[in-house]
C-alpha cells in the first residue's frame, strides 16, 4: 500500500537537522578529502554526460553467475546504444576509480578494512564461493569494478550541474551505508556523490528519488538526520531488506505490494512526484532507476512492463526538467538479461523526447 499524503507529510515534517553528530575534525577531514580528490575532472563539451568504463563489468571466473544480477549489464547497455546509432563510443565519459581517501568521505576506516576479508565481501555480494578466493583477486575482480562505478556516480554529479543531466550507466548501490554493505552493494556511491556535491558544487538541497524495487536503506541511514537531503522511496515493502529503522528516515514513502501492475505503479508515481515537488525545493536530483521492477524479475516481484519502465524514467526526467533541477541517473538493480535492452530503450526515449541530448551539447 502507498503511504497516504498525510502520513508522508508528517514524516517530512519530522525534525531533521544538519549532521550535528559529525565532529568539527571529521567535517574538516571530509572537506579536505573531497577538495583533494581527482574524481572531478574537466570534460570537453563535445563529450556527452553518459559515464561508463569497460572496467564496470565483472568477470569472476564464472562465479558471478551464481548471483542473479547480470554483471555484464552495464556494457551491454552501451553496446545497444552504440548499435542503435544514438551514442558514439568516443563521446562516452570514462570515470576515475575511487581511492580509499575518496571512500573515506563517507565510509569508516573499519568498514573499508573489513572488505579485506573475502568472507565479508562474499556476504555482501551474496556469492558464498567468493569467500574461498584470495582477497587480492576479490579486490581486482569485484571491488575495483565497484570503485570505478562509484567514481562514475560522483562524476555524474559534476556533469549534471554543468549540463543539466548525467547518466552513470552503473552505480546505484543503495543498500550500502557508511558502516555496512549488503545486497550486492559494497560502497555507498549515492551518499558519496551527494557529499561531493555539497562541498564542490555549492549545493545544499538534494532530492533522492529511489525507484528500485527494493528499499534504499543505505542512503536512508546515511542521511537519517540531514535536512539537506529529501528522500522519495517507492519500493516493494515485502522483500529485502526489511529495514524498518531506515524506513523512518524516508520523507515520502510509497510502499507497494508484490504483483503491482504498470498502471497502478505509474499512478502512484505521479502522485509521489507531485507531492515531493511541493514539499522540497531541490538543487540536485539523484535518481536510482532500478529495473528490478520489471515483470518476471526474480527478486523485485512486481509486474511492470518494459514500456512502463520507459514511462517511469520519462516522468522523472520530465519532473526534473520542469523543476529545472539537474538530474543524475544511476541504473541500480535489475536481475534479468532483458534489463539492459530496456534501459537502452529508455535512454533512446529520453533522447527522442528531448529530455537529454546525446549529441554532445548541453541542455
Amino acid at each position: 500500500m502507498a503511504a497516504s499524503a498525510s502520513s508522508a507529510a508528517a514524516a517530512a515534517a519530522a525534525p531533521r537537522s544538519s549532521p550535528e553528530n559529525d565532529s568539527s575534525a571529521a567535517k574538516t577531514a571530509r572537506r579536505n578529502r573531497v577538495l583533494s580528490s581527482k574524481l572531478y575532472f574537466d570534460v570537453p563539451p563535445t563529450k556527452v554526460p553518459v559515464i561508463y568504463s569497460s572496467s564496470y563489468d565483472i568477470a569472476f571466473f564464472g562465479i558471478e553467475k551464481l548471483h542473479p544480477f547480470d554483471s555484464s549489464k552495464w556494457g551491454r547497455i552501451c553496446q545497444f546504444l552504440i548499435a542503435d546509432g544514438v551514442l558514439v563510443k568516443n563521446l562516452i565519459v570514462e570515470p576515475m576509480e575511487a581511492s580509499e581517501e575518496d571512500l573515506l568521505v563517507v565510509h569508516s576506516k573499519s568498514y573499508l578494512d573489513s572488505l579485506k576479508s573475502s568472507l565479508t565481501v562474499s556476504i555482501i555480494m551474496e556469492v558464498p564461493p567468493v569467500s574461498l578466493l584470495p582477497n587480492f583477486l576479490v579486490q581486482q575482480k569485484a571491488l575495483s569494478p565497484f570503485r570505478k562505478q562509484v567514481g562514475g556516480t560522483i562524476m555524474a554529479g559534476k556533469l549534471a550541474k554543468e549540463r543539466g543531466w548525467a547518466i552513470n550507466v552503473g552505480g546505484g548501490f543503495h543498500h550500502c551505508s557508511a558502516d555496512k554493505g549488503g545486497g550486492f552493494c559494497a560502497y555507498a556511491d549515492i551518499s558519496l556523490c551527494i557529499h561531493f556535491a555539497f562541498i564542490r558544487l555549492n549545493i545544499s538541497r538534494v532530492m533522492i528519488i529511489d525507484l528500485d524495487a527494493h528499499q534504499g536503506n543505505g542512503h536512508e541511514r546515511d542521511f537519517s538526520n540531514d535536512g539537506r537531503v529529501f528522500i522519495l522511496d517507492m519500493f516493494n515493502a515485502g522483500i529485502y531488506p526489511h529495514d524498518y529503522e531506515a524506513r523512518r528516515y524516508i520523507d515520502y514513502k510509497v510502499e507497494i505490494v508484490s504483483g503491482t501492475t504498470t498502471n497502478t505503479y505509474l499512478k502512484k508515481l505521479d502522485k509521489a512526484l507531485e507531492a515531493a515537488g511541493n514539499m522540497f525545493d531541490a538543487e540536485l536530483l539523484v535518481y536510482n532507476a532500478g529495473t528490478d521492477i520489471l515483470d518476471g524479475d526474480p527478486l523485485g516481484m512486481l509486474k511492470i512492463s518494459p514500456d512502463g519502465v520507459i514511462q517511469r524514467d520519462e516522468k522523472v526526467f520530465r519532473f526534473a526538467k520542469e523543476k529545472k533541477i539537474p538530474i543524475v541517473m544511476v541504473t541500480s538493480g535489475g536481475y534479468m538479461k532483458s534489463s539492459a535492452r530496456v534501459i537502452a530503450d529508455s535512454i533512446v526515449n529520453l533522447s527522442k523526447k528531448r529530455l537529454i541530448d546525446l549529441g554532445g551539447s548541453a541542455l
